[in-house]
This record gives C-alpha cells, structure tokens and sequence, in this order.
C-alpha cells in the first residue's frame, strides 16, 4: 500500500500518514547516537562519532556538536550535509535576533523558527524533508537552562533527558531509570552520559575518539559552552570501567555466596 502513497511528501496515504516523513525519520533511527541530559546547573550533550579514521585530517574541533551563538549549542543525528545548511541557518536567525534587539534570542523560539522551515519541506512539492534531528542546548533569561529535541516534521518538544540516533530507545529506558529529577549536577550527568553511551553504542568498548561530549554552564553571568578534550573524556571513560568491573565483581561474589548457602 505504501508503495502508491510514498513518491511525494505532499500525497496522504488513505490511513493519513506522510510516508516520506517517516523514511526521514527512519533515516535517524540509523545515525549516530546523540543524548542530552539537563541538570540543575546546566546541561550535557553527548554524541557518537562515526568518522574516526586515522587518516582523516582533525581541522575541526567539532564534528557532531555545533555551537549556534554565545548561549547555545545543539547536536545533530542524521545526513550531516542536511545538518550544515540548517545549524547555518540557526545561526543566522540567532545572529538577526542579536543585530534587532541586541540580546540573544530566547532559545524556544530559535527553535520554533527553525521548525517552522523544516515543515515547510513537508507541505510544498519539489522539495524533500530534511532528514535531520536536533538535539538544542541553551540558556536564557526567561527559562535558564533548557533542552529541546526537533525532528524532520517540524515537530518539538522540551526535555530533562532524551535520546536520538541508533539504539536511542534503549538509551530513553537507561535514562528513565537513572535520570534524578533535580537532583542532577553536570558533574552527575557526564558520568550517566558514559554509562548510557556504553551500553548503547555497537562496540564492545568504548574510545575517546567515537565519542564527543560538550557542557553548557553559567559562570560570571556568562553562558560557557565546552567541548571537552580528549584527556578529559578518558579519565571519565577510566572512572566508569573501573566502577563497572567493581560492580561486576560484587555481582559474582554474591552469586558464589548464594550457591554456598544452597549446597548447605
């Protein structure tokens, strides 16, 4: 039946879906992992990275997390090329807002206008939807600290924590388990970041270079926005392993002790 309905993003299908809209999203469910998680004195981004070639040339210090303007930065899963044209154009929107009213916009409308274009792409013919979702951190006077998720039909929503990309249902269950409704700090969430990114992720191990994390605090009135470095990603992955294998090697000793207690 799909087959009738699929070769235009404008025609409904006789059930009322848009199918071309749903391959877009499809499209996701293949990409690298991306996850936020908002915590009380600020906000994590984490993302997989699928290049990590020696060979490729490290002229960016970013491949999966941009930063917008001075108080935010979002995340993207999906077709990078679709990505680059839409962080361009939320930055240009953000760099409007800032020549107009000389201050930074507020971070739910930054996404709303971008929304607004991507579900142009889903109502007008010629024109395909763009196979990109959008994890948003930022800040504002209104709000604080925010988190919000897009996807390719235009739709949006706020978070404390949520996942996109490959396995990012497993991902949503780890972070309904382990996430602490204001309780979390950011020094909280990069190890739960680790651990959700661990058990998701398709390696056996987790490295620093299929890995990026990035932290958006307030200091001195200031929005910092950090991509952490190398070291600093290692010496976390380190502190989770070890914590793991401690874990591990209780979960045995118990096991023995219960096996004891039976043959008795």
């Amino acid at each position: 039946m799909a087959r009738r309905y699929d070769s235009r993003t404008t025609i409904f299908s006789p059930e009322g879906r848009l199918y071309q809209v749903e391959y877009a999203m499809e499209a996701i469910g293949h990409a690298g992992t991306c996850l936020g998680i908002l915590a009380n004195d600020g906000i994590v981004l984490a993302a997989e990275r699928r290049n990590t070639s020696k060979l490729l040339d490290e002229v960016f210090a970013s491949e999966k997390i941009y930063k917008l303007n001075d108080d935010m930065a979002c995340s993207v899963a999906g077709i990078t090329s679709d990505a680059n044209v839409l962080t361009n154009e939320l930055r240009v929107i953000a760099q409007r807002y800032m020549f107009q009213y000389g201050e930074s916009i507020p971070c739910e409308q930054l996404v709303c206008w971008l929304c607004d274009i991507k579900q142009a792409y889903t109502q007008y013919g010629g024109k395909r939807p763009f196979g990109v979702s959008v994890l948003y951190m930022g800040w504002d006077k209104h709000y604080g600290f925010q988190l919000y998720q897009s996807d390719p039909s235009g739709n949006y929503g706020g978070w404390k924590a949520t996942c996109i990309g490959n396995n990012s249902s497993a991902a949503v269950a780890i972070l309904k388990q382990d996430y602490k409704e204001g309780e979390m700090t950011v020094a909280e969430a990069l190890p739960l970041a680790i651990k959700v990114m661990s058990k998701t992720l398709d390696t056996t191990k987790l490295a620093t270079e299929k890995l990026e994390l990035a932290t958006l605090t307030r200091k001195d009135n200031k929005t910092v926005i950090s991509i952490l470095p190398a070291p600093e990603v290692e010496v976390l992955i380190k502190k989770y392993e070890e914590e793991e294998a401690k874990a591990e090697a209780a979960r045995k000793e118990k096991e023995k002790a219960e096996i004891g207690r039976a043959h008795v």
